[in-house]
């Protein structure tokens, strides 16, 4: 298998068209309307409004300071906005009560403050807490989820670990699989592979991959990567990117359709290329194994000459 160089049309927009037919009848997962949230007299967003498809992936990116973290926040209930409506699985969050946000969505952050030497295993037992009542303990079914969750995230080796003795890469695993034991139909990252080395945010990603597919999760994800997004689409997810400019979603569609070159230059102040990379089998234009597509789109930055932060990069 061979790689190549080359611009052509879209390789992931007729899969892309065919995933929104069958989903256009389906509420969306998360949607923010008109969402305004100032920190003093700095106004960080303003009118911002998004959906999130059921099962899908959505990449929201900007620049430092556009307030993708702030909107985070607000969804996980950290944040309120001064007006506008954040609802989940199609309820109000404002009105909803910890253990009920809890229900609907899971967390992971770009990094974990590791102060106390929990074990791995205690640690993503944690994310059961909104289903036990009063001062309740983990019972066996708890715990059986989290030995799953372990291994579906391929850390199962480390559950008697203590999370001080962790690399980077196997703390953010370890959050992921607390996500996962909260059986919830979202899952918030903000960042998450922010801090991994090359191999481990390929195995975040790829064990994202899985969720979507597998359990039919909804992804909502705050990334400073744009090529993630395009790694995501071509395993053949529904992916979506939100580019934020000025505390507002200024682009969204599909990453061939928002992730341009003049994109990327007006919003990020960095001439790039999108290069595509087609693999080959022989004479043949072939795809792996595991479904993902043949041909994969990627950003090459060239120069940031002429422009420090992008036209309209806040």
């Amino acid at each position: 298998m061979t790689g190549s160089a080359s611009a052509s049309a879209s390789p992931t927009a007729g899969r892309a068209a065919g995933a929104e037919a069958a989903r256009s009848a389906s509420p969306p997962m998360l949607k923010a309307r008109d969402v305004r949230f100032s920190w003093g007299d700095h106004r960080v967003l303003q009118d911002f409004s998004l959906e999130v498809e059921r099962g899908s992936v959505v990449c929201l990116m900007g620049v430092n300071g556009c307030g993708k973290s702030t909107f985070l926040d607000c969804v996980l209930g950290e944040n309120r906005p001064a007006s506008g409506v954040i609802e989940v699985d199609g309820g109000d969050t404002a009105g909803m009560r910890a253990w009920e946000r809890a229900r609907l969505l899971a967390y992971v952050p770009q990094m974990h403050e590791r102060t106390f030497p929990y074990t791995v295993e205690h640690l993503v037992l944690m994310g059961r807490t909104a289903y036990q009542a009063g001062f309740g303990s983990t019972d066996a079914d708890d715990r059986r989820r989290a030995l799953e969750a372990l291994k579906t995230c391929g850390i199962d080796r480390l559950r008697e670990r203590a999370c001080t003795a962790l690399s980077g890469g196997e703390m953010q695993m370890v959050l992921l699989a607390r996500a996962l034991v909260q059986d919830t139909p979202l899952i918030v990252l903000d960042e998450p592979t922010a801090h991994l080395d090359f191999k481990n945010e390929l195995v975040f990603l790829e064990t994202v991959e899985r969720l979507v597919r597998e359990r039919g999760a909804t992804v909502l994800m705050a990334t400073h990567a744009p090529n993630q997004a395009f790694h995501l689409a071509a395993a053949g997810l529904n992916v979506k990117v939100a580019l934020m400019s000025h505390g507002r979603v200024a682009r969204e569609g599909t990453p061939d359709e928002v992730l341009t070159p003049d994109a990327l230059w007006r919003y990020f102040g960095v001439a790039a290329a999108v290069a595509e990379v087609r693999f080959r089998r022989g004479g043949d234009l072939e795809g792996f194994d595991d479904g993902r597509a043949a041909v994969v789109r990627q950003i090459v930055p060239l120069s940031t000459t002429g422009s420090e932060t992008g036209e309209d990069a806040r």
